[in-house]
């Protein structure tokens, strides 16, 4: 018999306990053991320990960071200004000079053109405040194959990723964590320090109490600044009433968190087939299926509706939604999030240079 190293234990004990009405459960109970291990014998399933774990991500910094700063460089060369009008030095339009309007706003090569005086709009150019959170509870720690990245490193490459971008638009880009907004090195570039916050992060998540805790999927909305917009990126295997109520608390600062839900692609499938024992990762009770293959079915019905649940949730609080399987290239989910942060990102302020 397989043994797996982790358990999609509350959703797989939702298909085989459908007959037994004492452990039947809601449609709106969490699924907190989303993902799962693969057999060993076929792929060689592997999840670290949490000692191993910040020393394995302080190894592999190196390359994600050059990776991240590779992709970030991608993005930028093709991204589209900010169709604003606003302080800055990208010219946007022309527009017709209101009354009262100072002669120094006035375009007078343009004007000189045409029986009216216009006034040349720049686009806005407005530093917003950028707000990473990653989850690096133990089930972001775990692949279903060697030949694939570790969910907690491909979560840490998007981030990267996309505060590269940020970056070099002049955003302030800052790092959540339990305690507050983390104190970075001082030495480095803005990426690296990054990344070796990332690093000492998983290696003792620290609570705002001061107390060493395990880490937590989902960011202490009280400690985001108001207004910012927050990137979070996690497996969203948490309870679905702590995901509703951190989603709500963030919108009543208002922030804008924009959801990167990263998923390994056995948690997608449920590839396996014969006798597999699963084992939790957080506590999840074991469980020993002798037919796994024929659970397949309703496993992937089940995880279209959780995918609806966090879509609807991230919708009906002013959030968005993004899905990376860390068997795609990371590109691709980066343009699409860039596509969504883009037209949500909003100057601070207004103005108009002539």
């Amino acid at each position: 018999m397989a043994r797996s190293a982790f358990s999609p234990s509350a959703l797989l004990h939702r298909l085989t306990r459908r007959s037994d009405p004492a452990h039947n459960r809601t449609s709106g109970q969490s699924a907190s053991a989303f993902a799962f291990g693969q057999q060993e014998e076929q792929a060689g399933a592997s999840s670290l320990t949490a000692a191993h774990q910040a020393a394995s991500l302080v190894a592999r910094l190196p390359d994600l960071v050059v990776q991240a700063d590779h992709i970030a460089a991608t993005l930028y060369a093709g991204q589209h200004g900010q169709r604003r009008a606003g302080w800055g030095d990208t010219f946007w339009q022309y527009r017709q000079a209101q009354p009262g309007e100072p002669s120094n706003h006035i375009d007078w090569r343009q004007s000189a053109r045409s029986t009216h005086a216009y006034v040349r709009e720049t686009e806005a150019e407005s530093a917003q405040t950028i707000v990473l959170w990653c989850d690096l509870s133990p089930s972001m720690n775990w692949r279903s194959s060697a030949a694939l990245p570790f969910k907690q490193e491909r979560a840490i490459l998007l981030l990267l990723s996309m505060a590269g971008l940020f970056l070099r638009n002049g955003e302030r880009v800052r790092l959540l964590t339990p305690s507050g907004m983390a104190a970075l090195p001082s030495s480095g570039t803005p990426l690296e320090r990054l990344a070796l916050g990332f690093a000492h992060l998983a290696e003792s998540p620290t609570a705002a109490d001061g107390t060493t805790t395990e880490f937590q999927p989902l960011p202490p909305a009280e400690l985001v600044p108001r207004r910012a917009h927050l990137l979070i990126a996690s497996d969203f295997l948490c309870d679905d009433q702590t995901l509703a109520t951190c989603l709500n608390h963030l919108a009543g600062r208002p922030v804008r968190a924009h959801l990167i839900q990263v998923a390994d692609p056995a948690e997608r499938a449920l590839p396996y087939n014969g006798r597999v024992a699963f084992e939790g990762l957080e506590h999840e009770s074991p469980i020993d299926l002798p037919h796994v293959q024929t659970l397949r079915p309703d496993y992937e019905a089940l995880v279209a509706a959780r995918d609806s649940f966090l879509a609807s949730q991230a919708a009906q609080h002013g959030h968005d939604l993004s899905l990376h399987c860390t068997q795609d290239a990371p590109l691709p989910t980066l343009l699409n999030l860039h596509e969504k942060i883009g037209g949500k990102l909003g100057p601070l302020h207004r103005g108009i240079r002539a």
